[in-house]
């Protein structure tokens, strides 16, 4: 089995999302593919089987759990495959659904991938789960931008959305890791999306990813494309239009993640980033 790694969301190695991809995981079984997530360690390893049709099935593994889709390793994926077939257009087929996948060659002879998700979906955060998931944080009510109401966002895969008042309190991440962490199980999220709006384009974001066994994901294309479904559905921006989210910065690997709204209310959501090989 041959593991790539590759950091996504960056074009610096030590920026970005590491990311494990097996590009031909034809006849590798499930208990397997734990296996070497667990052994890789990375916040997910990606694991592809190429279909006749040219498609691609793949499945994520994080160190502890599988999830149903993983957006940066898509996006590593993507540009792992671009790699070795040239780019173009894929089309992933997810636990989520289908997502397809675009790849492009910069001017500067680095690639870029697209990825469009699954549609989005929002809900309702009861009183009580968020009561539990503020004392978990350490935060309190006062901490909550009121501009931006704590929902739980879908684009493959369940976050809750929590936005911060001010860009410090985003900064001062210090939880209750197995308190959190038996509430996602309880709940089904696979992380939290805190973010902090700086203006009507710009975010800044940092998720807590304790059933994936990292304290932090320092960039989650996911929990991007489902923050864009989230704002979309709540008129909180005037679609189309184009985000940029900052991740990663307060663990100092610095990610850039580009998110497009279409305008449609049943459109995926549109996140871009590049991906390089760690060495």
């Amino acid at each position: 089995m041959e593991i790539l790694r590759y950091v996504a969301f960056s074009s610096d190695p030590r920026g970005g999302n590491p990311a494990g991809v097996v590009l031909d995981a034809t006849g590798i079984d499930e208990a397997t593919m734990a296996a070497v997530a667990a052994e890789v360690g990375y916040s997910e390893t990606a694991f592809v089987v190429p279909r006749p049709d040219g498609a691609l099935d793949i499945r994520y593994f994080s160190p502890q759990t599988e999830v149903p889709f993983c957006g940066h390793a898509t996006i590593a994926t993507a540009v792992a495959h671009a790699s070795r077939h040239g780019v173009g257009r894929l089309l992933l087929h997810t636990q989520a659904g289908t997502v397809p996948v675009t790849t492009s060659t910069a001017p500067d002879g680095s690639v870029t991938a697209t990825l469009i998700s699954v549609e989005p979906r929002t809900t309702d955060l009861a009183d009580a789960d968020l009561t539990e998931l503020l004392a978990t944080l350490g935060w309190s009510a006062a901490d909550l931008d009121p501009a931006l109401p704590p929902q739980v966002a879908y684009a493959g895969a369940w976050h809750p959305v929590i936005a911060a008042a001010d860009r410090a309190r985003l900064a001062d991440l210090d939880y209750d890791m197995p308190a959190l962490n038996a509430l996602m199980a309880r709940r089904n999220w696979t992380t939290i999306a805190l973010v902090h709006r700086e203006s009507d384009t710009v975010f800044h974001a940092r998720n807590a990813f304790p059933p994936g066994g990292v304290v932090e994901d320092p960039a989650t294309g996911a929990a991007a494309a489902a923050l864009g479904g989230y704002l979309r559905r709540n008129g909180l921006v005037t679609p189309p239009t184009v985000l940029t989210v900052h991740q990663g910065v307060d663990m100092g690997r610095p990610s850039l993640l580009t998110v497009a709204i279409p305008a449609d209310p049943a459109a995926g959501i549109e996140v871009t980033g590049t991906a390089v090989p760690l060495p």
